[in-house]
């Protein structure tokens, strides 16, 4: 593994996440290498647990920080750090933990599969399913009737058409979602999402936070609880009111850091009538997924989940 390294390390990264040939040139440049003796490799990775399962996570996160992760393991490491396991925990522990959790969204699955049959299937939606009112559209794909005042349901049937929307324009650079399949397991683990979580529900953006995991979990249920943690971390910056945005208190530090680092920059930002760093509102919604390549933003969540 470390010789394969040093050779990755002077390769392009995005071969792992392979980029669709006509979009190349909007792609921005990917500059995160694989460092050699620095970055988490899968070697490394298996020598940190103890013979029943421990894990060092101090000595695992020290490596992070120094070097990233390994492509090969990326999507077992994130579990860890999205906090779906606990590093104390035993090999056998995990196992069970895991079993429970994939019955868990088998049972949420079917839940949402009864309404929307579609749900499951391999298949997503771009068109609504009822109105406004919770009126079914004619030819819509819905399945068990409702009832028209059952909120919950009307709103997460709501949510559907437009996650599946979003869905389409999701890393819609990189060849993994050239498959329907692939789309459709995105937007399957945000459809039960939205039902699971009736508070935040569905906001645009979280297609962005959710489309890596997808691309690094294989399984349907292990993917779906990975997102789960990184929306406990990261769920207020989705909850936006009539008088304020969820990320607008990190808005005001980046205006106060700014004012502090380079006055110079921020007065011109003032003098554009930019003072209020809403131009940054995307930017720090997602983690800067749309910002840079997908490989570095991978890299960049890592470091901050570290």
């Amino acid at each position: 593994m470390e010789f394969f390294m040093k050779k990755a390390s002077t390769a392009e990264l995005d071969a792992f996440y392979p980029v669709r040939e006509e979009c190349r040139v909007e792609v921005p440049k990917t500059r995160f290498r694989l460092r050699a003796g620095k970055t988490l490799s899968a070697r490394r990775w298996h020598a940190a647990f103890s013979e029943d399962g421990h894990l060092d996570i101090a000595s695992v996160l020290r490596r992070i920080q120094r070097g990233g992760i390994h492509p090969a393991i990326k999507g077992v490491v994130w579990e860890f750090l999205l906090g779906c396991f606990d590093p104390s925990s035993t090999f056998d522990e995990r196992n069970d933990l895991r079993q429970q959790r994939r019955e868990m969204y088998v049972r949420l699955k079917a839940e949402c599969n009864k309404m929307v049959p579609v749900i499951g299937s391999g298949k997503f939606i771009t068109t609504p399913l009822v109105t406004d009112d919770g009126d079914p559209i004619d030819g819509a794909p819905n399945g068990a009737r409702h009832d028209v005042s059952d909120k919950k349901v009307i709103q997460w049937k709501l949510f559907l058409h437009q996650i599946g929307l979003d869905v389409v324009r999701t890393d819609r650079t990189l060849v993994f979602y050239e498959s329907e399949t692939n789309q459709a397991k995105l937007w399957e683990i945000l459809s039960v999402y939205a039902w699971m979580d009736n508070d935040i529900g569905y906001v645009q953006g979280m297609n962005d936070i959710c489309s890596p995991i997808v691309i690094l979990i294989e399984n349907h249920a292990d993917a779906f609880w990975c997102f789960e943690r990184a929306m406990r971390k990261l769920r207020e910056n989705f909850r936006c009111t009539s008088t304020s945005m969820g990320v607008q208190s990190q808005l005001a530090t980046l205006s106060q850091v700014i004012r502090t680092i380079d006055p110079k920059l921020h007065q011109h930002l003032e003098e554009l009538d930019g003072g209020e760093y809403l131009f940054a509102f995307r930017m720090l919604m997602v983690l800067f997924r749309r910002e840079f390549s997908f490989v570095d933003s991978l890299y960049l969540w890592e470091i901050g989940f570290s």
